[in-house]
């Protein structure tokens, strides 16, 4: 499967988070100690948000994110308050191009996941007619993941993401159900339109790929007084990770299975996660 980071709070380096922790991003892509596959190298990607934009900047390449020198450069320069951050290892038959990559954009949204759909191909043609008729052309890849993100914007992303999520889950669930799919949905799943963050843990048969937040940095702070990294930290830093990036006890909480965690300005939500069944089914 991939890993990935969320990020918001004050702007910080790309280089801060992709590359300076222990187990950084860029060393989960070579050596994952908790994905289902522990190398990560087809392909990468990263979102970032600034003030001079309406829309988010993407940077995808299908290198490997540790031996990519523009990603090195490109990471020393761009400051931001809020980042998405993917790297990828490709399912069972599906291309490594630079279309594939998280995270996926689309005005000023932006999409990422690991995990996959189960019978993709079975199921691809229903899903993608299921996607407003303005959206379809914008699929540029070939990924379940691209689709999905379709999906979710066709059902109301822009509106409401929790429910706009939980009715694209239900309707896969609902698809794969007819065509005999027992278990269709794996993953974690994260969405920003830039100023708050949703992430999502849920699968079909309840055992979903991992996922974690920070502590909240004031708590960890009056923890670990003599900590220089916590005291660069802002109050207002929160991450969400596929696993952790450093061994400081207690830094990292792991975000429960079927939940829906919405950060907004510092500020965290977790609730319960359930998919629904949209009407058009």
């Amino acid at each position: 499967m991939c890993r990935w980071l969320a990020y918001t709070g004050s702007p910080v380096t790309l280089d801060d988070l992709l590359y300076k922790p222990a187990n950084s991003l860029v060393v989960q892509s070579l050596h994952s100690r908790l994905g289902a596959e522990p190398t990560n190298g087809d392909g990468f990607g990263v979102g970032w948000y600034d003030e001079h934009h309406t829309a988010p900047g993407v940077f995808r390449s299908i290198e490997p994110a540790w031996s990519d020198r523009n990603l090195r450069e490109l990471a020393q320069h761009v400051r931001s308050g809020t980042v998405f951050a993917h790297v990828r290892a490709t399912t069972s038959g599906s291309v490594v191009q630079q279309t594939n990559c998280h995270p996926f954009r689309h005005d000023r949204w932006l999409f990422m996941h690991n995990g996959f759909v189960d019978g993709f191909p079975t199921l691809k043609r229903d899903l993608q007619l299921a996607v407003d008729p303005s959206l379809y052309p914008l699929i540029e890849g070939t990924t379940d993941s691209e689709t999905l993100f379709h999906l979710a914007l066709t059902l109301g992303l822009r509106d409401d993401p929790p429910s706009a999520v939980a009715a694209t889950v239900g309707l896969v669930e609902d698809t794969a159900r007819r065509h005999g799919v027992p278990y269709p949905v794996q993953g974690t799943f994260a969405v920003t339109e830039g100023r708050r963050l949703w992430a999502f843990r849920y699968s079909s048969e309840g055992r979903s790929r991992s996922l974690f937040r920070n502590q909240d940095v004031a708590v960890l702070r009056h923890q670990y007084p003599d900590n220089p990294v916590l005291h660069d930290l802002a109050d207002d830093t929160r991450l969400v990770v596929s696993e952790p990036l450093g061994d400081l006890r207690g830094a990292w909480l792991e975000v429960p299975e079927s939940t829906c965690l919405v950060i907004d300005g510092g500020e965290e939500e977790i609730l319960p996660f359930t998919p629904t069944v949209p009407a058009a089914a």
